[in-house]
């Protein structure tokens, strides 16, 4: 019986027939949000990535658009000013995948950021956001504390305060953003890696890509190059130039997911580490309560970071230190997972809690664009600020950016070719179960291979595939 003729091979005919005006390397959030403004824009638009989409820093954040209130103390007003103008946007543009969610903040005796300070700052967040939040924020008594989450530890608390951000499915929205990329008329392809840049005299116009699942080779031609691949973007620099100098910096953040009912608490929390200090977050998901996040400088890649035991102790010994009654253990954990923030390499000198999660937009000396930097909830405005740069690049007029106004879609295909792509990314099974989906996995293999037409082999060589993807994924490192 021969093959059907899926998507995949039909992008793959796209993708070879004609030039474009432009390829975008790279299929995160920012990789997507670019694709999407673009297309938008009216430019013909290719989007390629060497996984899954979302598959690297944009499927393991937490899962948050925030306007950055831990940025007030290192004064990056215009970075919180920016967020919380996005994170409005986000609320309005995507309410089925970006939803309120109110914190409480908890101050105890001789914390590094007094109640006043804590108050003062909170003031100062509902300006920025031009106290157009959600609500804003309340200050809270001890008692008040306590009343919106009793499991916290009385001892020492001189009061609080409550404030709103905002929750997302991160993996969701990227590929949300890819969807409707694709039907404003941009071609997007996952699993299909750029082997190599192309080149006419000093410029370049294209890459060789060879898609992962099938290996066919093929080229893409376009006017302009954007490289958006986060944590990967030095790999790509150096296909350009290989003198090309570091321009991120990796910083490793580790989540673990715990029974909601061992913390008890009734919403997200802001704590301050009793080790370190450090800003982090209980976030409530479902039946698990999410905990994160560590900060710490890495040279991996996300195909090389996983948490490690150290990680996973520092994240359980700060829950216990606020909900005395979780007594957290690693027995405790239902799954942990690493991620890779990209950080500008020139802004990250010091304490990686400390820097700057601006972005940054240059060409590289062959005309390649790079985007590097900035974070999950101001995606969409560094994603309008390249665009106008390609707009420049390709000497076509600069216009405005619609995506501010236009309402992201209820996803529909969502372009899921393997197990790990449905269960890690699709859905959060993998996150919220002991096995990490592997008991889901067959099942979800069976249905791949009705759409993509696979033999029982083909069937086994996916469920091997996903048993590595989780192995890589959320196996503890000692």
């Amino acid at each position: 019986m021969s093959q059907p003729i899926t998507w995949r091979d039909a992008a793959r005919q796209r993708l070879r027939a004609a030039p474009f005006d432009v390829l975008v390397i790279g299929g995160g959030i920012n990789g997507a949000g670019i694709a999407r403004d673009a297309a938008l824009r009216g430019l013909k638009i290719a989007l390629v990535e060497r996984d899954d989409f979302a598959s690297g820093t944009s499927s393991r954040s937490s899962r948050l658009v925030h306007g950055g209130v831990r940025y007030l103390e290192h004064g990056f007003l215009h970075l919180v000013f920016e967020s919380s103008r996005e994170r409005r946007i986000l609320l309005r543009i995507a309410p089925h995948l970006v939803r309120p969610l109110e914190f409480t903040w908890p101050v105890y005796r001789r914390a590094r950021i007094p109640r006043w300070k804590l108050v003062a700052g909170l003031w100062l967040y509902d300006l920025l956001a031009l106290f157009r939040n959600v609500a804003r924020h309340r200050p809270l008594s001890a008692p008040g504390v306590l009343a919106a989450e009793p499991g916290l530890r009385p001892d020492g608390l001189t009061g609080g305060a409550t404030y709103f951000d905002a929750a997302t499915d991160d993996a969701r929205l990227t590929v949300s953003n890819v969807v409707d990329a694709a039907r404003a008329g941009a071609v997007v392809l996952n699993h299909a890696e750029v082997t190599a840049l192309l080149f006419d005299g000093q410029r370049a116009t294209g890459a060789a890509v060879r898609d992962r699942l099938n290996g066919e080779e093929f080229e893409v031609r376009a006017g302009a190059l954007v490289n958006a691949t986060g944590p990967w973007t030095d790999t790509v620099s150096r296909m350009e130039d290989p003198r090309s100098r570091p321009a991120v910096l990796g910083t490793k953040g580790v989540h673990v997911a715990v029974p909601a009912d061992r913390v008890a608490n009734r919403g997200a929390v802001t704590l301050l580490s009793p080790v370190d200090g450090r800003v982090m977050f209980v976030l409530p998901a479902g039946r698990h309560t999410i905990i994160g996040t560590t900060d710490t400088p890495t040279t991996e890649t996300p195909d090389q970071v996983r948490a490690a035991r150290a990680d996973v102790q520092y994240l359980l010994k700060s829950v216990n230190a606020y909900f005395p009654a979780a007594h957290l253990v690693p027995d405790d954990v239902v799954a942990a997972w690493a991620g890779i923030r990209p950080l500008i390499a020139s802004g990250t000198a010091g304490d990686p809690a400390g820097a700057s999660r601006e972005h940054e937009v240059a060409a590289g000396p062959r005309g390649v664009i790079s985007v590097t930097g900035g974070k999950l909830t101001t995606y969409r405005a560094m994603s309008a600020e390249v665009v106008s740069v390609v707009q420049r690049r390709l000497g076509v007029r600069v216009t405005a950016s619609p995506t501010a106004a236009r309402e992201l879609p209820d996803v529909t295909n969502e372009f899921a070719c393997t197990v790990a792509d449905v269960l890690v990314r699709r859905t959060k099974l993998a996150f919220e179960t002991r096995d990490h989906g592997l008991s889901a996995a067959p099942g979800v293999a069976a249905e791949l291979a009705e759409r993509f037409g696979w033999s029982p082999a083909g069937i086994e060589g996916a469920l091997d595939a996903y048993r590595t993807e989780v192995a890589r994924l959320f196996t503890i490192e000692p």
